[in-house]
């Protein structure tokens, strides 16, 4: 069965980035936002910290611009950072007006003032907040302004198998024009046309046993734009957070950096402190810092966590500051305030991605993308905190204003064959996924994770290629499933983090190797950027 859906936007993903395109785009353009789980189950809603933006005097855009390239080990793109801190404030300003409840400085005469904090990485206090649940914040407001537009089709339960593009359909001009979509609901592949195709699906630290994010991060914007024939660049740049709650049921809980930014003390499990050791700046270092640093000490010891303490701050104050962390402690049985509670750093953000630019465009056109899917130059080699959610406001407005300039001049999608399941049959052998899914994160984990070795890297490439075979094998033959699918798109940007990280022969922000443990200054910084061969095509028996 194939369902014909044809839009003037079609968007994947239904977190900050998507739903911000979605919503600048003008009324009269037809948009359809596919989410491949719940529409509010993305990146953004389980966001505790906040965006950084300079709001008021005496913070300055010059500021905020030497921390971030700070933070980036200087591999940052200094027009791009330029570019998404100057726009910060009118994207702030639209937050506001959509209804964003920022919390208001209680102190401030100005009742319009916001109360800023000041996360590791950040020379002051410049970052927006809603208590520690911004995120949530974001997504809710951003969802509920989207389900209000006449000119915005939501689909849940939706997950791209495919970008269809002309050199796909044999066509002279290759231009992306669409994509096959599993309707999980229906079990039915149906294809989606589109004048212009932006990819919006975050990042892909699901490759990693211990991650921070939901299910949903599984690289599958990232691997599309490689098949269908888009550059990727610094995919060895996987910023892990360095404190996730560690508890058997609590999965992927984030504790937020604002705890370190408030004075939380990072500790060994015997109570004694560490983080001076490593950097001069104590707990409010930048995070890839702290990770590391934790990664060290925990294999040091054969410690199962460190600790973080803020148990010496008043109570009302830990209360008020985290609602939301305090009150998942006490579900698990943690009193923050009374006591420490036990983290491990967890893969958190894909500093790399698909090359755009300012505009968010691809190398293929009709294609963007926009959010943590892409590498614009902003990170460099470690996002400083809270500048993701900004970087999706940011560029999900300039795609926005780009794709409306040129829609115009954009000709209607060609017609697509059907997806072809003639020569496939439902899988007897579900283990070989979920088997294949266990094993590609704990190699990725054990082998790649945060600190390397060219060995290491070695090893994990062996076992990830053989992985490949075995999935395509798979794929080849069997009905496509959500599962199968995010496993496919894991082991491709698996396959990209290791080529990466090999061909860096140094280590810089977040990725360290100990058989080059120095950043290399003989050369300016250089990003890594991989290119296809060719477009990867699948069989679609056109």
């Amino acid at each position: 069965m194939l369902t014909d859906n044809s839009f003037d936007v079609l968007i994947f993903g239904s977190g900050a980035a998507g739903l911000t395109l979605a919503l600048r785009l003008p009324e009269q353009v037809r948009v359809a936002v596919l989410s491949k789980s719940e529409l509010s189950e993305s990146s953004t809603l389980y966001a505790q910290g906040g965006i950084s933006a300079v709001t008021q005097a005496p913070d300055t855009f010059e500021s905020h611009i030497t921390d971030t390239l700070d933070a980036g080990a200087r591999l940052n793109n200094p027009d791009t950072v330029r570019f998404t801190i100057e726009n910060a404030p009118a994207a702030i300003r639209w937050l506001v007006e959509l209804g964003v409840p920022f919390t208001r400085d209680a102190a401030a005469s100005n009742h319009d003032s916001f109360h800023l904090t000041r996360e590791g990485g950040h020379s002051t206090r410049r970052v927006l907040h809603a208590a520690d649940a911004t995120g949530r914040a974001m997504e809710t407001t951003l969802l509920d302004a989207a389900r209000a537009r006449g000119n915005i089709t939501l689909l849940e339960h939706h997950i791209a198998i495919d970008l269809i593009t002309g050199h796909k359909l044999g066509l002279a001009h290759n231009r992306c024009v669409g994509a096959y979509v599993l309707n999980r609901d229906r079990q039915t592949v149906e294809a989606f046309r589109a004048r212009n195709v932006v990819l919006a699906t975050g990042g892909a630290s699901k490759v990693y046993l211990y991650t921070s994010n939901p299910d949903t991060s599984s690289g599958d914007g990232i691997a599309m734009a490689w098949r269908a024939g888009c550059r990727v660049a610094n995919m060895e740049f996987n910023q892990f957070h360095p404190t996730c709650l560690y508890h058997p049921k609590a999965k992927s809980f984030l504790v937020t950096e604002a705890v370190r930014g408030e004075g939380g003390r990072l500790l060994l499990p015997d109570g004694t402190p560490f983080m001076e050791r490593f950097d001069e700046r104590g707990n409010l270092a930048p995070r890839d810092i702290v990770a590391r640093a934790i990664d060290h000490e925990m294999k040091r010891l054969g410690a199962e966590y460190v600790l973080l303490d803020i148990s010496h701050k008043p109570a009302p104050v830990i209360k008020d500051h985290f609602p939301t962390v305090y009150a998942r402690c006490r579900e698990l049985g943690y009193d923050m305030t009374l006591e420490p509670i036990p983290v491990v750093p967890a893969a958190h953000y894909t500093c790399g991605g698909v090359i755009t630019d300012l505009h968010g465009r691809t190398d293929l056109p009709g294609l963007y993308a926009v959010g943590e899917v892409a590498c614009t130059g902003m990170h460099g080699a470690n996002r400083m905190a809270s500048n993701s959610l900004l970087e999706c406001l940011v560029f999900g407005i300039a795609a926005s204003n780009n794709i409306a300039a040129t829609l115009g001049e954009t000709a209607p999608p060609p017609a697509v064959p059907p997806w072809d399941e003639s020569r496939v049959r439902d899988s007897d052998e579900e283990v070989v996924v979920s088997h294949n899914w266990d094993e590609l994160r704990r190699c990725m984990w054990n082998y790649v994770g945060i600190v390397r070795t060219d060995k290491r890297l070695q090893r994990a490439w062996r076992r990830v290629d053989l992985l490949q075979q075995e999935i395509q094998e798979y794929y080849s033959n069997f009905t496509v499933s959500n599962d199968l699918l995010e496993l496919r798109n894991l082991a491709e940007v698996a396959a990209l983090i290791i080529r990466s990280a090999q061909s860096r022969k140094e280590s810089r922000g977040l990725h360290f190797t100990l058989d080059y443990p120095e950043t290399d200054t003989s050369k300016p910084p250089a990003d890594t950027v991989l290119t296809p061969e060719q477009p990867a095509d699948i069989d679609l028996a056109v």
